[in-house]
């Protein structure tokens, strides 16, 4: 069956709108559910100061960058197109130019120094931990999270990865839960091997090591379902030990507290660590 230009035209835009659709969907769902999206090429939507500031980071670099590369691009062609042989048949026998050396050397060092203020603040804005509102300790397991409340009554569960539920190699079985607009201090701790707690729309990613305690934080400015996943390799089901994080409402955060209590307190810890079990 032959088709006419008129038809394919209308054929490829179609491809078009649909592509952009999907597109676009993605990114909505993305910004709505904290996980990443179809041909997403940025970085995740922060939901967190930490992370505004990790996104302005990455866009600034970007600028910098950009304008580094149109300026070396600029030199290039001006090279090529003013001391090119047929221009200039007799070569220059200059070997040295002393303001060019000079601004070669200060301006680098000026770039530098404009992206270390940046970024030295952005360091400490991570590792400087504010008065905490709720301490939940994180212990990274072979291959499943383990989280503990020890302000509200000491309780801890485990989240495994769940493969009846969407998002895809995203969802968990039990959900961590935390309030919005409150300081959650984050300890976090391996059981086995290394593992790396990472949330991108938090802007937080921590190494789980064995016999030491290591330390973040996040304060999420927004209610939803965020994920992260460990970040580290550490053994064959790696890829199926997802982070899902719960931001509720200061009254649906006690509620659920008063739930997790009762639901948690006596349920024993799993006893499988593989991705095999956990679907079984």
């Amino acid at each position: 069956m032959k088709m006419s230009r008129g038809q394919i035209g209308r054929g490829v835009v179609g491809m078009i709108v649909a592509a952009a659709s999907l597109l676009f969907a993605g990114a909505a769902m993305a910004e709505v559910m904290g996980q990443p999206a179809p041909w997403e090429m940025t970085l995740q939507k922060g939901v967190t100061p930490v992370a505004d500031n990790i996104v302005w980071f990455h866009n600034f670099l970007l600028w910098i960058i950009g304008a580094i590369v149109l300026i070396v691009l600029a030199l290039l062609v001006t090279v090529v197109l003013k001391f090119r042989a047929k221009v200039n048949p007799v070569a220059s026998k200059t070997t040295h130019h002393t303001l060019i050396e000079v601004a070669w050397t200060i301006i680098p060092v000026l770039i530098l120094v404009g992206i270390s203020v940046p970024s030295f603040r952005l360091l400490f804005h991570e590792l400087e931990i504010p008065k905490s509102d709720l301490t939940i300790k994180v212990t990274g397991k072979q291959w499943y999270w383990t989280y503990a409340y020890p302000d509200n009554g000491k309780f801890e569960f485990d989240s495994l990865m769940a493969t009846d539920k969407q998002p895809r190699l995203l969802a968990v079985d039990n959900e961590a839960v935390v309030p919005v607009n409150k300081v959650i201090r984050v300890q976090v701790i391996g059981a086995d091997v290394i593992h790396s707690f990472a949330v991108p729309s938090f802007g937080i990613k921590i190494d789980a090591v064995p016999g030491r305690l290591n330390e973040t934080w996040f304060k999420a400015e927004k209610t939803g379902i965020f994920y992260g996943q460990c970040s580290e390799l550490c053994g064959k089901d790696h890829a199926y030990m997802p982070i899902a994080i719960r931001v509720v409402s200061d009254e649906e955060f006690e509620k659920w507290v008063a739930d997790a209590q009762k639901k948690f307190a006596s349920a024993p810890a799993n006893t499988f660590a593989s991705i095999e079990a956990a679907a079984q």
